[in-house]
């Protein structure tokens, strides 16, 4: 960036007289050179220069912290503009006329005619483009407190007693679904209805190094569900911190991404919760108000460049395309709120509050890093005789990923439910899991109150296979043996199966309407009875 003397050299010489009227600096050159040499030198002083910052107003003050604040302490001028309004633009006699110095419009008008802001052409990747800047010798004056302070400072407000009026209990359940699918994935099913979207789920997990692509990885997968609890929802929290891949923009609600376009969700995600490390931990916090603080003080802290018109993104409900500022609120305000009450609460880092039961959350409250609590002890599983298995949300989750890959799955009622079945146990088995593996699962996590009569059966299972067979079948009845020995002999034959008896015989999948043609073809007009 330009420092301060080839700043003022951008300017006229009525510009550098109003600076220099602001500082209260009587330049004794009426050359213009050697009067801007001795303006920066005059504004550099470290007591002339403190004491023009300290006695900006508020919005000022606001505005060149913010510039300070930024990489290389400047930001595209639309950006700047449209957060801190725009400078008139005057020549010489209209501003001598005007004196818009003695009277600012906007706090960008305030700093530029004191010399602390400057405008020009830089050139970046999209080639050149008009910046906001600090020229770069009056940054360090500005010091640390200053560029810091508007960070620091909490967004928002404290919550009021309505915002907050009905809190929503924290629960770790995403532990539970995370089984649930990487179990689900293991076996290649899909899995029943989860409390998480099933696509966010899996991103998470393929952030945590669990799944690659659609594949469990067998060693990180064990690692995991052996975890207590607290230790497993902190290491979901913090590989999801530090992904690269888990984009917050492409799983908002109601919003579809399109094209080519990428963002940076790591970058986002890390600034947000920068912003959110100001908020006083244990105390409520008003949502509204920390989005709408985010909206007015950082509007840009996704979009670089301040560009609000080449990312595609469509409202689903109306099937139209957000552009311009104007959809803030919609795409940017709502990826703070999900961030928050998405994320964030899933993994145990903040509490969430709202009006009342059933209402968007409106409040939310930083938890303790040691808020997790004790480890909750661990729930026995239930078997019955018949190879159902219950079991609990608070069970081994190791045992339950294994379990429910030697059963099938049933509803979720509160707890898990599964039955063991020969299919089952084949599909076990194609995964190189044994009986033994089961029965030896079931004796450690049910206090070895296993029914006996299901040990024996899957231990027969196991020596001599599907000993018994229950099957559908059709059936043709007649009524008199010589009918069906006639039925045989004709070319109807082989769309039967083995007789059951003199006037039973099977009918084979699919040939009903054939058997039925072959005997109307003898003179028979066959009945068909539904069970």
């Amino acid at each position: 960036m330009p420092d301060l003397l080839h700043s003022l050299q951008q300017y006229d010489q009525t510009l550098l007289d109003i600076i220099a009227d602001l500082w209260g600096v009587e330049l004794d050159s009426h050359e213009f050179l050697p009067a801007c040499e001795e303006l920066a030198e005059a504004m550099l002083d470290v007591e002339l220069f403190s004491e023009i910052v300290t006695t900006l107003p508020e919005d000022g003050c606001t505005a060149l912290i913010a510039l300070a604040a930024e990489q290389e302490a400047r930001l595209s001028w639309v950006v700047f503009v449209r957060r801190f309004g725009r400078i008139r633009e005057m020549g010489p006699g209209r501003r001598d006329r005007q004196q818009p110095h003695r009277n600012p419009s906007s706090a960008a008008e305030m700093l530029f005619y004191r010399g602390l802001l400057a405008r020009a052409f830089f050139d970046t990747s999209n080639g050149p483009q008009e910046f906001a800047y600090i020229p770069t010798d009056l940054v360090p004056l500005i010091g640390e407190t200053h560029t810091t302070a508007a960070r620091v400072e909490p967004p928002g407000r404290p919550a009021s007693p309505g915002e907050k009026a009905y809190p929503l209990s924290f629960t770790d359940a995403i532990l539970d679904d995370a089984t649930t699918l990487l179990a689900a994935l293991r076996l290649g099913i899909q899995p029943p209805p989860l409390g998480f979207p099933q696509s966010t789920l899996l991103d998470l997990l393929k952030s945590a190094g669990l799944v690659r692509n659609t594949t469990p990885q067998g060693e990180a997968v064990k690692a995991f569900l052996e975890a207590p609890r607290i230790q497993a929802l902190k290491f979901l929290a913090g590989s999801w911190q530090a992904s690269e891949t888990f984009n917050e923009l492409r799983q908002l609600p109601g919003l579809t991404c399109e094209g080519e376009w990428s963002n940076q969700p790591l970058v986002t995600r890390e600034f947000l919760l920068e912003l959110l490390e100001a908020v006083p931990e244990g105390k409520w916090w008003s949502l509204p108000a920390f989005v709408r603080i985010i909206k007015e003080r950082y509007p840009d802290y996704q979009r670089p460049a301040g560009d609000y018109d080449s990312w595609f993104i469509k409202r689903n409900s109306t099937d139209s395309y957000l552009r311009g500022f104007e959809a803030w609120d919609e795409i940017d305000g709502a990826l703070v709120r999900y961030l928050v009450t998405g994320p964030l609460y899933w993994l145990g880092q903040v509490d969430l509050a709202a009006p009342e039961e059933g209402a968007v959350p409106t409040a939310f409250r930083i938890r303790p890093s040691d808020a997790g609590g004790k480890e909750p002890a661990q729930a026995k599983i239930h078997v019955s005789s018949n190879g159902r298995i219950s079991v609990p949300r608070l069970a081994s989750r190791t045992a339950r990923y294994l379990i429910a890959r030697f059963c099938e799955w049933e509803e979720i009622r509160n707890d898990y439910h599964y039955h063991v079945t020969p299919a089952s146990l084949v599909r076990a088995g194609k995964q190189g899991l044994k009986v033994e593996h089961l029965l030896a699962l079931l004796a450690k996590h049910t206090s070895g109150n296993i029914p006996p009569v299901l040990i024996t059966a899957l231990k027969r299972w196991e020596q001599n296979g599907t000993e018994a067979r229950v099957e559908p079948r059709l059936v043709l009845r007649v009524s008199r043996p010589e009918v069906l020995e006639e039925l045989l002999k004709s070319k109807a034959v082989r769309f039967l199966g083995e007789p059951l008896g003199p006037t039973v015989v099977i009918v084979k999948a699919g040939a009903q309407s054939k058997v039925i043609a072959a005997l109307a073809e003898l003179g028979l007009l066959a009945e068909v009875v539904d069970v």
